[in-house]
């Protein structure tokens, strides 16, 4: 089995006074638009977020393909590390996706190919340059979930901190390209970049 953890709990400080997650792009709320990419490659689909967004969320992703369950964030604003380990504490799969709700361009083929490579390792995660993607990877659930649940004990919280106890393996920009196109990283954090995207769906 394999899950989909969204992360959606951020609180969207660029977007203005909505919340990205369910704001509608080009017709459809852009989490929705998350998952529907990723829905052909788990089995279920799992939101992190805030409880005061549950209800929208919920809405927005009503009749998905694939079950849809929710890890609320019990101490909000702690950050994606936290949003992580609660997600991935939630997954059913010994491997799940990680991706924002704010990556609507992400590629389904992509997903099942970073699947393929984190088998019998911790994680596949994407570095298409200088930066790691650590929320379009794919990890084994009980060891990342871990693995956030440490760092957020320490002085350093970043994903990437707790990717440095993992046996991962890194997927650079020529493999990401021999498989999918950049597009798959956009996210979307303003209305003037949803209206930008606008004419691409």
């Amino acid at each position: 089995m394999r899950s989909g953890v969204i992360l959606a709990g951020g609180r969207s400080t660029r977007f203005g006074d909505a919340d990205k997650a369910v704001a509608d792009l080009a017709g459809t709320p852009m989490v929705r638009r998350v998952a529907e990419r990723i829905a052909p490659a788990v089995d279920e689909v799992i939101v992190n977020c805030r409880d005061d967004q549950r209800a929208a969320v919920a809405d927005a992703l009503d009749g998905l393909s694939r079950p849809v369950s929710f890890a609320l964030d019990p101490d909000p604003d702690l950050g994606p590390t936290a949003g992580i380990a609660v997600g991935l504490d939630a997954a059913a799969g010994e491997y799940a996706l990680v991706v924002a709700c704010d990556m609507p361009f992400v590629d389904p083929a992509f997903v099942e190919y970073l699947f393929d490579r984190a088998a019998g390792r911790d994680a596949a995660v994407p570095r298409p340059d200088e930066w790691f993607q650590p929320t379009q990877a794919v990890y084994r659930t009980a060891a990342m979930a871990s693995a956030c649940e440490r760092v957020l004990d320490a002085e350093d919280r970043r994903v990437i901190a707790a990717l440095s106890d993992l046996d991962s393996v890194v997927v650079d920009r020529a493999e990401i390209e021999r498989h999918a196109s950049m597009e798959t990283f956009e996210n979307l954090n303003t209305r003037e970049e949803f209206d930008a995207a606008h004419d691409r769906f």
